[in-house]
């Protein structure tokens, strides 16, 4: 009689090749030709239960015949679950779907719906299932695992659409006359140490870059404000980062500086200058700051300058957010920014397919918040407003012989 692991022995090269079908009736086979206890030697050599072992046996004796394809008799194996329990997709939507929320008494309300927590959920409601199989009912149903997509930003302005022709024609308008048309904005404030930053870059294998496990940062913890300016009609971009706070001031100081390190050259012969810039933050059209910074950047450099503010809640059409700030944060991805020499020079290398170029500058300067820009005070900038919507379009001109305006 072969042993248990002659039987092994003989199995082992042909099993992996076979199919369940294939594999109960040479299981059977080998029983079969061994005798009595034939069935339990077998099953010890090759796994099978003996009851997969007696039903290979009772095939080879009746001489039942399948299809080469076939692997059970037609109806054979176990029914899906969605036939057997057919109320179980019903009850799964309703769990997760989320308008309905479902039963408004279910603890799944307010609970992370994991695969395992809809499988328990299911149970409780007699129908019994594994977390696998919710996973795989959940594809089938159209689910899949998302993230939160960052697109409403508030209600939309009646003249939004207007605004954004408006802004296009000014723009077209000035480049065919070469005229410097910049966009303008802050990017987020970054923490400056050993921090977390979103994104993954290549590294050696089980190698990643050790940074704190927690960034709640006290006040003393440094940051960093990048303004960025975006010449549309060159695609290059300036982005002066600052140390301090984001300010009115500190907004006009960034275009002070491009203009002086590179508008000036680029644009000899120009008297004028039109800025695009979101509704809020330090270039907000509300904010007085601004409109009295741009007075004093006026009269410096003898420009007329024009503004146009993109309507609130559409922030992420200025250019500067898609055409410049999107190329840095791909850049530094995954790179904690641990000093301000390592973000200057993470921004300045930043580059695109297209021929974008970026210079970075570090402005440690001083801009307190409070200033406050009285009545009074305003009256002094020499605003025209535009017949369309002059809140947000609007030009400050230089105040030829007059003096430059202090706040008090």
């Amino acid at each position: 009689m072969i042993s248990v692991g002659g039987l092994k022995a003989k199995l082992r090269a042909v099993w992996p090749l076979l199919n369940e079908r294939t594999r109960r009736l040479l299981a059977a086979n080998e029983a079969r030709a061994i005798g009595h206890g034939g069935v339990s030697q077998v099953r010890r050599a090759c796994g099978l239960s003996r009851k997969a072992i007696a039903k290979g046996i009772r095939e080879i004796d009746a001489g039942t015949a399948l299809e080469e394809w076939r692997i059970r008799r037609p109806g054979a194996g176990r029914k899906p679950i969605t036939v057997s329990d057919p109320r179980m997709l019903e009850t799964l939507d309703a769990l997760i779907d989320p308008d309905s929320r479902g039963d408004p008494q279910s603890p799944l309300r307010w609970t992370c719906k994991s695969t395992r927590t809809l499988a328990r959920a299911l149970g409780r409601r007699q129908h019994p299932i594994d977390h696998t199989t919710v996973a795989r009912l959940l594809h089938d149903l159209d689910y899949s695992l998302q993230s939160n997509r960052k697109t409403e930003e508030g209600d939309d302005h009646p003249d939004r659409d207007a605004q954004f022709r408006y802004i296009q024609a000014e723009v077209t308008a000035c480049l065919a006359r070469r005229i410097p048309v910049i966009s303008v904005d802050t990017k987020k404030k970054e923490l400056i140490g050993n921090y977390v930053n979103a994104g993954r870059q290549w590294r050696p294998a089980k190698q990643p870059a050790t940074v704190q496990g927690h960034d709640f940062p006290t006040p003393d913890v440094p940051r960093a404000y990048p303004f960025g300016i975006y010449d549309i009609g060159r695609n290059t971009g300036f982005v002066n980062l600052g140390t301090d706070h984001d300010t009115g001031e500190f907004a006009v100081a960034s275009i002070r500086g491009w203009w002086r390190h590179e508008g000036h050259r680029l644009y000899p012969k120009t008297k004028q200058l039109l800025i695009t810039a979101d509704a809020g933050g330090s270039n907000g059209w509300r904010l007085r700051l601004w409109k009295w910074e741009l007075q004093t950047l006026a009269d410096d450099t003898g420009l007329r300058i024009a503004v146009c503010h993109f309507p609130p809640g559409t922030s992420k059409w200025n250019k500067v957010e898609h055409r410049l700030f999107s190329f840095i944060s791909s850049n530094w991805r995954g790179e904690p920014l641990r000093d301000y020499e390592t973000v200057v020079k993470l921004i300045a290398t930043t580059t695109t397919a297209k021929g974008l170029t970026v210079t970075c500058r570090l402005d440690r300067r001083k801009y307190p918040t409070g200033r406050r820009v009285t009545p009074a005070e305003m009256r002094q900038v020499n605003l025209q407003r535009q017949s369309f919507h002059g809140e947000w379009n609007y030009i400050i001109r230089p105040r030829h012989g007059g003096r430059r305006p202090t706040l008090k």
